[in-house]
């Protein structure tokens, strides 16, 4: 089954999707995309098609290493995003020939269902009780948020004092059990970054995120050392080799490797297993589009360290177009007093509303996210 032609479209509200056409008439899709960089991995997969066209499409393995090992310079977010997305179209139309989900060709499913959370607060969070209750209503049994605005090294403890009256008023109003993740998102730095973490301690977080950049990784440790809330990161890390020196620099409890940045199925596989050899939770990173979410359960599926899948439905940056309406199957995105079950349709899982992506690809997209800075003009982190 040769490959014989990709495509790439650029679809609102920041997304690429790729799709691999064969000579037997299967076609796959994925999610190739670096959020403000969409145009960059775009140009970066069509760069790689000379080495693929021709090619069987169900040598994933041999595909995934041409596309790595045979290059000179390798990793990093816009060649391995551009890897990601080619690798899923690859199991999609691998999963279509077999007739069967792709955690079938994995070695089965180990669960029925997977737990997801969702997004509140958006990215300066305000009136965030009053949307965690509307998702626990809502059957949600968990959110996520922003911690908080722009932090310098060294800030003010009232920046701090308003992280803290947010969580306490979340918790307040859905009470003890519901789970409440906190997403320092990269802003804080380590000074800052330890005595937030601590502060938060009393409201039993389900986990924080990124206290530090994955840049300052050896500063995990000493964050954990002081505080009892487990700590996540990983979205910005790109292969086995990048977690690998995570895992030895110490101090995490769940990673968070994005399915269209880290290599896509075939990586992101491998990095679970790296994991769960040191009883290291894993929670996929996927504020995108239908198919990375549903690569993302694919894997779920198959990993025993699985706890809970970031989605993006109700996410404050889909704006002009959603999740589900890429999508002629939005039946099988339901979800129900939390969970979601598997996909069970061959391939990843979806019915792609091609001729919806055909028309945003008219009228590409450019986003980029927002440059802030501090008071004294300096740049901060977003």
């Amino acid at each position: 089954m040769k490959i014989t032609k990709i495509n790439t479209y650029l679809v609102r509200p920041r997304w690429c999707f790729v799709e691999i056409e064969t000579d037997e008439g299967f076609t796959g899709w994925g999610e190739a995309v670096i959020e403000g960089k969409a145009s960059t991995v775009k140009a970066c997969v069509e760069e790689m098609t000379e080495y693929l066209i021709g090619k069987d499409a169900r040598n994933i393995e041999d595909l995934w290493s041409l596309l790595y090992r045979a290059a000179f310079y390798r990793g990093g977010p816009i060649l391995m995003s551009a890897i990601s997305g080619i690798d899923q179209a690859l199991w999609d139309i691998k999963g279509k020939f077999y007739n069967a989900p792709v955690y079938d060709l994995m070695g089965g499913s180990c669960r029925s269902k997977m737990k997801v959370y969702s997004w509140i607060g958006g990215d300066r969070p305000s009136d965030v009780a009053d949307a965690a209750f509307e998702r626990q209503q809502a059957g949600f049994q968990a959110v996520k948020m922003n911690a908080t605005e722009e932090l310098q090294y060294i800030d003010s403890y009232d920046k701090i004092d308003a992280v803290l009256e947010r969580v306490a008023s979340i918790r307040e109003r859905v009470g003890k059990n519901f789970g409440i993740a906190i997403d320092f998102h990269g802003r804080v730095h380590r000074p800052m970054a330890k005595i937030l973490a601590k502060k938060l301690e009393e409201f039993d977080p389900m986990f924080i995120e990124e206290p530090v950049l994955c840049e300052n990784m050896e500063a995990f440790k000493e964050i954990a050392g002081n505080c009892n809330i487990p700590i996540a990161t990983g979205e910005r890390l790109f292969s086995k080799w990048d977690f690998k020196r995570l895992f030895a620099a110490g101090g995490i409890d769940i990673i968070q490797p994005d399915l269209s940045h880290a290599g896509g199925i075939t990586e992101v596989k491998k990095i679970a297993s790296m994991a769960e050899a040191h009883d290291i939770a894993l929670a996929p990173h996927c504020p995108l589009g239908p198919i990375a979410l549903c690569a993302c359960l694919q894997v779920d599926a198959t990993c025993h360290n699985a706890v809970i899948q970031e989605q993006s439905m109700g996410i404050h940056y889909n704006i002009g177009k959603s999740v589900l309406d890429y999508v002629n199957n939005p039946e099988d995105f339901t979800f129900t007093e939390g969970y979601v079950k598997l996909p069970t349709r061959p391939g990843l899982g979806f019915e792609i509303n091609k001729e919806l992506v055909i028309e945003e690809n008219r009228t590409p997209h450019h986003w980029k996210n927002p440059v802030w800075r501090h008071a004294d003009q300096s740049i901060a982190e977003w």
